[in-house]
């Protein structure tokens, strides 16, 4: 069976077990110290995570905690809380005040099949759901372990991470009073993608050795292993807006260059960013050279986030 074939199988084994624990995570019944779950609510929160997706965070973090003995079952919580965080972030995204997008995953945005106040409750509802589950006890036995990740995962989705990406980027796009799109130098745009997009990523990554009590120069390893593999899922983002079908994306492309948006693809161009991804790809197997064959699934991940085509 090729690599490939093998990365295809554990991303959807990923998927299924993410999906259950979402599905239980968003079930109408109320928990206790809660009053009451509002259906209207919980239909918008369900709308927004329960629309399929590859769910590659998660796996990321399954995948990462697999190479130190951790069974993927017993990492499921902790990746499931970082599927709220990030869908989460797509319903805020989408808000016609952010990226003003009408599709996600090939159906209408939540804002769209619900309304804005609704779709910015779903996200709240998201966020505040992800943390309580990442600090609760089926995260990890150990406290500290869930402490810790509790720490990593707001910072990596906080005003230094995930939403200090996004005010960059509107920044950028000159949305605010008296603002015009911002001619961004390379570092700049490398800084903003790192934010947005690679904290989380990053995050998923290192989740993995945390979970399993990895030494300092492993989480070291896997951290610039997601970080490597963050920049190429932008560039790869990237390259689909520019050149992509929107009906094979999921959502509308071509939008970056409407806004002026500065990316990495539309500074240095389609062939150089192809030849990134390459680089990057090698760079990332390179990261993950000292946890030998066992690494062979991340090393297929890079590969197949640099070079997926929606």
């Amino acid at each position: 069976m090729s690599d490939a074939s093998v990365l295809e199988q554990r991303l959807a084994a990923a998927a299924r077990l993410v999906e259950a624990e979402l599905e239980s995570l968003l079930g109408e019944a109320a928990l206790p110290g809660e009053t009451a779950r509002p259906a209207r609510l919980m239909a918008g929160m369900r709308h927004g995570v329960l629309a399929g997706g590859k769910r590659l965070r998660p796996f990321l973090v399954i995948e990462s905690a697999a190479l130190f003995g951790i069974a993927a079952a017993d990492a499921v919580p902790a990746a499931a809380a970082l599927e709220l965080i990030h869908c989460y972030s797509l319903v805020h995204d989408d808000l016609p005040a952010m990226d003003d997008d009408d599709l996600r995953r090939g159906r209408p945005t939540v804002h769209k099949a619900y309304d804005d106040a609704t779709a910015i409750l779903v996200g709240d509802g998201l966020q505040t759901l992800a943390f309580e589950t990442m600090a609760g006890p089926r995260a990890h036995a150990d406290p500290a372990v869930r402490a810790e990740l509790t720490v990593l995962l707001a910072r990596a989705s906080g005003l230094g991470g995930m939403v200090g990406g996004q005010m960059l980027d509107l920044t950028a796009e000159g949305r605010f009073a008296d603002g015009a799109p911002l001619d961004l130098p390379e570092a700049e745009i490398r800084r903003l993608q790192a934010m947005k997009t690679g904290a989380l990523i990053r995050f998923a990554c290192l989740a993995g050795a945390v979970l399993g009590k990895a030494s300092e120069p492993e989480r070291r390893a896997l951290a610039a292993y997601g970080e490597i593999i963050g920049l190429a899922f932008q560039i790869a983002d990237d390259l689909i807006d520019h050149e992509g079908d929107a009906a094979l994306a999921g959502k509308a492309t071509g939008k970056d260059a409407a806004r002026g948006k500065g990316t990495l693809v539309s500074l240095r161009g389609p062939r150089w960013a192809r030849d990134e991804l390459t680089r990057l790809v090698s760079d990332a197997a390179t990261r993950l050279a000292p946890f030998g064959d066992g690494a062979g699934t991340l090393v297929e991940a890079a590969r197949f986030i640099a070079f997926r085509q929606a």
